[in-house]
């Protein structure tokens, strides 16, 4: 029986001392959300229900407070944002056991949370004194062609649950340095830490009105309210894909520029001249980071016939020493799902899987007890049509299947409506390099398994979604092109 362990109390102590510097104002909301923790259903904090009139009020006081952030200097959005980075990386510890409270994934990764999420805001507080424009001469002669980047305007942002901090500061952080206000929804289920950053950036010296966090338990009526307002210049949302392709829709009637981080289906590709070791770690890593719950995990692990036996082998034993608890607990590697859905749905999927013949290695089940945990699970030899390999699996399932070519390895890993990340293990650099070209993926894990970063566009192609975070193009979606023409006085 798999055993669950139980939250360090020197730890919660500290975590409950941190829900008391939250300041989320429920007087005046219409109704209110409890926030509850994963680990054993426990409700942590009240916060704001707000309704669609509330979200348009938002809406008026950041595009109020825009116009003057947007006439403020680059230099000046860069030294707020670096304090903000700055109190992020003060409070870490504190930023990192809301995380952990709230969505459930173990402390350790909530401190890398921390850090990624937080190097968003130093790079844009970088960026923000770069802005692109350059000069062009009219090819036919007499005047000069000027172009600047301005401002797009007030920008709707949409943040799911997975990772409550990094997903809120790669939206808000260019658009403050961009000079953009904004209005961001966090999910539901994880609004916390994006109340607790957004706090943090006020004090960093973001105008109050500038970011207006609204919590609601109608994100329909929220979408639907907002985006109709024509003070709303720019979406960006990142979640499901079905839920994208609503707020395209939406989008669509005022024609807002729209960024979309959507689902995934990641293809791992282990070849036979691949590094054992190297590639178990990185399937670890690709598969296991948050609980699996990542757009980017591990979604199908392809595996080539000679080195199939020995790999799976080796990452059934790895995932068979892996321990669940609380995220609070010390040495924890693996926290619960977000919710008991989440537990049902992967129950189902295992299954699907071994219905129609795929062989179970370790886990398959969710332990008794409080919380919504699920075991960590090897399945080999998965046939193509087993649900687990069609659909996203956002949770701690290793999918294998094996291949013998590498045409064929290419071709099943893009045998999918998505196209977010794809991960490739090789020794050999030409492979290595020949096969992420034919990956129709937008970000490739060459030898590793996190290959996010903030110095690094974000996206996907397909139905994976639209733009790209992170990087100069992050900057880029929350701009808008403008160019001068300039007539030059004729010469004698």
């Amino acid at each position: 029986m798999t055993t669950v362990l139980t939250a360090d109390q020197t730890a919660v102590t500290a975590s409950e001392k941190v829900l008391a510097r939250l300041k989320p104002g429920v007087a005046g909301a219409r109704g209110s959300l409890t926030v509850h923790d994963p680990f054993d259903g426990s409700p942590l904090i009240d916060v704001p229900d707000h309704d669609a009139e509330q979200a348009i009020e938002t809406v008026a006081r950041a595009d109020e407070a825009g116009r003057a952030w947007a006439a403020t200097t680059p230099r000046h959005r860069a030294d707020v944002l670096r304090r903000w980075y700055e109190l992020l990386v003060a409070n870490a510890e504190d930023i990192a056991l809301l995380i952990t409270r709230e969505m459930g994934k173990p402390l350790a990764e909530a401190h890398a949370e921390v850090t990624y999420g937080s190097d968003f805001v130093r790079w844009y507080a970088e960026e923000a004194v770069r802005p692109a424009g350059n000069l062009r001469e009219v090819p036919t002669g007499g005047a000069r062609l000027f172009t600047r980047r301005a401002p797009i305007g007030l920008s709707v942002l949409i943040t799911p649950w997975n990772f409550p901090l990094a997903m809120a500061t790669r939206k808000i952080a260019p658009a403050l340095a961009a000079g953009c206000p904004a209005v961001v929804k966090p999910a539901a289920l994880t609004p916390l830490t994006t109340l607790f950053a957004v706090q943090l950036a006020v004090e960093a010296g973001v105008p109050a009105d500038l970011v207006h966090v609204v919590t609601t338990s109608d994100a329909s009526g929220f979408s639907t309210a907002v985006l109709a307002d024509p003070r709303v210049r720019k979406v960006s949302f990142t979640g499901s894909t079905g839920v994208g392709k609503v707020l395209l829709r939406l989008a669509a009637d005022n024609v807002l520029k729209s960024s979309m981080e959507l689902g995934g289906n990641a293809p791992l590709l282990v070849f036979d001249d691949a590094d054992l070791d190297r590639a178990v770690d990185g399937a670890v890593a690709a598969k296991l980071r948050n609980g699996g719950q990542s757009c980017i995990a591990a979604n199908r692990i392809l595996v080539q016939d000679g080195i199939a036996d020995a790999f799976t082998e080796a990452l059934a034993e790895r995932l068979a020493s892996v321990r669940l608890g609380s995220g609070l607990a010390p040495g924890v590697q693996l926290g619960p799902v977000i919710d008991d859905r989440a537990v049902a749905r992967l129950s189902g999927l295992v299954e699907d899987a071994t219905q129609r013949g795929a062989k179970l290695l370790t886990g398959g089940s969710a332990p008794q007890g409080p919380g919504t945990f699920f075991e960590a699970t090897v399945l080999d030899e998965v046939p193509a049509d087993a649900d687990v390999v069609t659909t996203e699996i956002f949770g701690p399932i290793a999918s294998v299947q094996r291949f013998s070519t590498e045409a064929e390895a290419v071709a099943r890993a893009n045998d999918t409506e998505f196209g977010l990340a794809g991960y490739v293990f090789t020794q050999d650099l030409d492979r290595a390099f020949n096969v992420a070209d034919r990956l129709a993926t937008g970000l490739v894990g060459i030898n590793q398994g996190v290959p996010s970063n903030a110095a690094a566009p974000f996206g996907g192609v397909k139905q994976s979604g639209l733009g790209r975070e992170g990087s100069g193009e992050g900057l880029e979606e929350y701009q808008e092109i403008r160019f001068y023409n300039l007539a030059l006085r004729p010469t004698n």
